[in-house]
């Protein structure tokens, strides 16, 4: 019988100390690997819905992941649907009956939609100085065959308007009575800063749209190229010179604000998160939105979301955040 060299019997247990140690490591790295992903696959939140909302919500995510680090809060853009799996939506519209009853939503702001014309266009030249009542609106915007027509009306303009159902254009419609595709015009693809694109591009285009797009954020001024058409908006049948004064949006707002105005379609923008959603790191986001979003919404264009339907549909989503 053969017996290792001496010298060779410690390199034996030296390489089987290897190995178990390297065992271990690996034990602990995959245990690590294990934890970490499954805190991370906890703290992950998935954020979709209207686009013209995200500059906005792009905001609330950083101050909220500034003071939340493990928080991993990310948007993903909806195409012509929503993707396949989200947290929260953020929306402009409520969705029909059945879908609305499987959700839990919180009423965060406010928006407006002014009409708006190429800052070239013959239209623009002769309605920022006429402005809009609602029987021109109607017959500009709408197919009515019953509408009241306005013989004068004989200057070209190019409607522009989206082409899926969205927030914006539903909105528009229902305001005066209408359904989206009563909207006329040339019905465009994408989402609702595809509408100013292309009227930037056509010295006849006109459309609708929210101030946050229709101005300069930083300047507070029209958007270059745009001119805001002023609107009728205590329903006397004319435009006034106040109800001209549309050059800076901060003034816009607060007329919007203060006062319960006409010919000005307004809806809230809210998120929602389904009922049977048990992502904590969503629920949490969604109540510090909720805490926090009123100091900006004048900033991004948006009206302050009404104080008693926020309290209480903020309640509501205490106690939902209380259920596992």
């Amino acid at each position: 019988m053969l017996w290792p060299e001496p010298s060779a019997v410690p390199n034996i247990f030296i390489m089987k100390n290897f190995k178990s140690i390297f065992m271990a490591a690996g034990l602990a790295l995959a245990a690590f690997s294990n934890a970490s992903a499954q805190e991370s696959g906890e703290n992950k939140v998935v954020v979709t819905g209207v686009r013209f909302a995200y500059p906005l919500v792009e905001k609330w995510i950083k101050e909220y992941t500034a003071a939340n680090p493990k928080a991993q809060i990310v948007i993903e853009t909806r195409t012509i649907t929503d993707p396949a799996k989200y947290d929260l939506l953020i929306e402009a519209y409520y969705q029909d009956k059945e879908v609305k009853d499987t959700r839990e939503y919180i009423s965060i702001g406010k928006y407006a939609l002014l009409p708006v014309a190429n800052a070239k266009s013959a239209f623009a030249k002769e309605y920022a100085d006429k402005g809009l009542n609602e029987k021109t609106y109607k017959q500009i915007f709408f197919h009515d065959i019953y509408a009241q027509k306005d013989k004068s009306l004989t200057t070209e303009y190019t409607i522009y308007t989206r082409l899926q159902k969205a927030g914006a254009p539903l909105t528009f419609a229902r305001y005066f009575g209408y359904e989206q595709q009563n909207i006329k015009g040339k019905s465009i693809a994408g989402a609702d800063e595809h509408l100013i694109k292309a009227l930037l591009k056509d010295e006849t285009g006109i459309t609708y749209t929210t101030p946050g797009l229709a101005y300069d954020l930083q300047s507070r001024k029209p958007l270059e190229g745009l001119t805001i058409i002023p609107v009728d908006l205590d329903g006397n049948g004319r435009v006034s010179k106040e109800e001209k004064a549309l050059e800076n949006l901060d003034q816009v707002i607060a007329t919007l604000e203060a006062e319960k105005v006409k010919n000005v379609p307004v809806e809230n923008i809210h998120f929602s998160i389904a009922k049977n959603n048990s992502n904590p790191e969503a629920k949490k986001f969604l109540l510090w939105v909720a805490a926090n979003a009123d100091k900006d919404l004048h900033q991004f264009g948006y009206l302050k979301a009404d104080a008693k339907r926020l309290a209480d549909e903020k309640e509501k989503l205490e106690r939902f955040q209380a259920v596992k």
